[in-house]
């Protein structure tokens, strides 16, 4: 996918331009500030004076700004000191791409997968790495929105796409930058507002009875920039039980004094929809609908030390039914739940002579009512809006601190930081969690980087509880740990940028659900150790660069390649942590037909390692592997100044493939619509 630089009329800085001796800027050896230039710069944690930037090293056609700052760390730091793994998807490029839904999007990221249930955002879970759903942190506007009743849930965003203007992919362990929970990886959705005044709105219809309304608004008042949008899709399902609602609204407002800068946000989404054998295909009638409330406030002072204390609440409810329609006499109820999360976090960044200090630390509160996860109550609660009764409850707290310090000299960087957590419902006292991360620029065109970092993922409500037909939890279970290194290698010219990186994972405590054997229900349990490894390529060509008059404009490729050798009886029946993406090849090319028109395909191949059971009645089933299958996305654009015209064409050649379990995804579904926005 194309990525670009985005710039607007304000104040950068940045130390050289490219270390090339010939290079004015370098040879001024002091501090160039450039007027007419912003690139903005990646902020982890939601900072609203930042758009976007590439991790392969943000490019102008004609300049190259490779010294832009990037917040891949605590601290902010230019890019070419950052000694990770990061992609970013710019609002261009999701402009360019036949996509509704945060999940459709992740998609065509390379390392990441994923493993859809329901079409257009109704359901999905995110792997990265080789590693389990629950097992990557998802943030959005740098707050973490995970949800801890099950990763199942973690991509229930207050948003819709239109409203999305970057996401932030760090590949790998992140629990030093963000706490538990960033096992194998890290998700940031970052919303934006438009530098003016402007109101814009998308209509889009397809196929099975589909619509998607979006509309949104960026109004500036004084020192109050406010954005808000509202959304509402439907379909009546590519085949039986898959019909969905979402709606969703969302308002974020951005107060900047100076050096005092106030960020406040509150999001509600609903979403009800037919769940064809989501979580067991021997009752494939299954339904559920879950609603959820987001607020946060942050606040960024200072002018040479940073403070930025943040506060935010999200709450999730969910209806769950086994049985839409018609149910058997032994099923009496639905499942109910409710989970709170309330945090607050603290960021203290201080610049000395040796670099930058980083140090923090944050409280979170997790806490579930439900009727069949958690511990008996003494007084059963009413469920808000249904006519049923919470019976069981759970709580814990997690506390962690940290301490970061960056350190660069000439083309060498190096950060090395240590998080302590605790957590309430341990027996494991105080835990600490190390990092490295070094880069060296080794010529001008090319960076080298290697890293090394500790990792925690706690278990999740439903895995210590939940209680169904199928499925037994297991409240003994040790959190999971990790160490991982990875390395690699980037190099950047006029007209291409690539990288390849490697990485390598210990894991301890591994969280699967499954079953041996002989036995009926898959329950959690802890396996003993997996290493993983792998490998990713890839690289974006700038054909017009090379080539004025070709109507290419870019290339881009990737291929990841992931093994496991886990410990485990060779009887066992995994349902996640064994099935895992092994290969991944995605190409995307971009054409410009005529002046306004523009074309854009993707391709992509997936091999998945391991199997399922597909299920012939409720009572029958057979053991069958996953198969491998190529997709290709289609989408043709007509683009004028204040509107554009799409039609897209989504798995073209009508591909029969499974993502997760017995769940078939939609053959092809053509898709148009309209877009229309004003400045004023």
């Amino acid at each position: 996918m194309k990525r670009k630089v985005m710039f607007s009329q304000n104040v950068i800085s940045f130390k050289h331009w490219l270390g090339r001796s010939y290079a004015i800027f370098s040879s001024m050896h002091k501090l160039v500030r450039i007027g007419t230039l912003l690139a903005v710069y990646l902020s982890w944690f939601g900072l609203k004076d930042t758009l976007a930037q590439t991790d392969t090293t943000s490019m102008n056609k004609k300049i190259n700004l490779e010294e832009v700052e990037v917040t891949a760390r605590r601290s902010t730091a230019v890019y070419s000191e950052v000694g990770r793994v990061l992609q970013v998807i710019t609002r261009k490029e999701i402009e360019e791409l036949p996509v509704y839904s945060v999940q459709d999007l992740l998609r065509y990221a390379m390392n990441v997968d994923v493993r859809q249930r329901g079409p257009l955002g109704t359901q999905a879970d995110i792997n990265i790495r080789g590693g389990s759903f629950d097992q990557v942190m998802v943030l959005f506007n740098g707050i973490n929105i995970t949800d801890p009743q099950t990763g199942h849930h973690n991509l229930n965003l207050p948003v819709d796409m239109q409203s999305i203007e970057r996401v932030e992919i760090l590949e790998g362990p992140g629990a030093r930058v963000y706490g538990p929970g960033a096992f194998s990886g890290a998700i940031n959705f970052i919303t934006g507002s438009k530098s003016s005044n402007n109101a814009t709105i998308n209509a889009m219809a397809g196929q099975h009875g589909l619509y998607n309304i979006t509309a949104n608004t960026t109004v500036q008042t004084g020192k109050l920039k406010s954005y808000a949008s509202a959304s509402a899709a439907s379909s009546d399902g590519y085949i039986n039980n898959t019909d969905f609602k979402n709606n969703s609204v969302f308002y974020q407002g951005l107060l900047d004094f100076g050096n005092e800068k106030l960020d406040f946000q509150l999001g509600y989404n609903d979403k009800a929809f037919g769940a064809n054998a989501f979580y067991t295909a021997a009752y494939p009638e299954q339904f559920e609908q879950t609603k959820t409330t987001f607020a946060s406030v942050k606040m960024t002072s200072g002018s040479r030390v940073k403070i930025t204390p943040a506060l935010y609440w999200r709450r999730h409810q969910d209806r769950f039914e086994l049985f839409r329609n018609e149910a058997p006499g032994w099923y009496t109820k639905h499942n109910y739940h409710l989970t709170d999360v309330y945090g607050a976090n603290v960021n203290v960044v201080v610049p000395w002579v040796l670099g930058k200090t980083s140090l923090g630390g944050e409280l979170r509160s997790e806490n579930i009512w439900s009727n069949n996860i958690g511990i008996d109550m003494d007084d059963p609660m009413d469920v808000p809006g249904e006519d049923a009764q919470f019976t069981k409850s759970y709580q814990r707290t997690n506390m962690s601190t940290f301490l970061e310090h960056v350190y660069t000299y000439n083309k060498f960087s190096v950060s090395a930081g240590l998080l302590m957590n605790w957590n309430s419902s341990l027996d494991l006292g105080v835990n600490f969690f190390p990092g490295l991360d070094i880069s060296y620029w080794a010529s001008s065109n090319t960076k080298i980087f290697v890293s090394i970092n500790k990792s925690l993922r706690l278990p999740t409500f439903t895995d210590l509880f939940y209680d169904g037909p199928t499925n037994i939890g297991n409240p003994d279970l040790k959190p999971e740990e990790a160490l991982t290194y990875e390395g690699g290698v980037k190099y950047i010219n006029d007209w291409f940028k690539g990288q390849v990186s490697a990485f390598y994972r210990e894991s301890e405590n591994l969280i699967d659900w499954g079953r041996l054997e002989g036995e009926v229900e898959y329950k959690t349990r802890n396996l003993s150790d997996m290493d993983s490894y792998g490998v990713n390529l890839q690289g974006e060509l700038n054909v017009k660069d090379l080539w004025q008059s070709s109507p290419l404009n870019s290339i881009d490729f990737g291929y990841s390649y992931i093994d496991q050798e886990k410990n485990a009886p060779a009887d066992y029946e995994s349902v996640y942590v064994m099935d895992y993406l092994k290969h991944k090849i995605n190409i995307a090319a971009n054409f410009q037909l005529l002046k306004k028109l523009s074309a854009g395909i993707n391709v992509q191949w997936q091999d998945r390692e391991g199997g399922y059971r597909k299920y012939i009645s409720a009572s029958e089933s057979v053991a069958v592997d996953y198969n491998p299958f190529w997709l290709t996305d289609l989408r043709l654009q007509w683009s004028e100044s204040k509107y554009k015209i799409y039609v897209d064409a989504s798995n073209f050649f009508d591909v029969t493939f499974y993502d997760l379990g017995n769940v078939p995804q939609p053959g092809r579904w053509i898709k148009a619509g309209v877009q229309v926005s004003l400045d004023w």
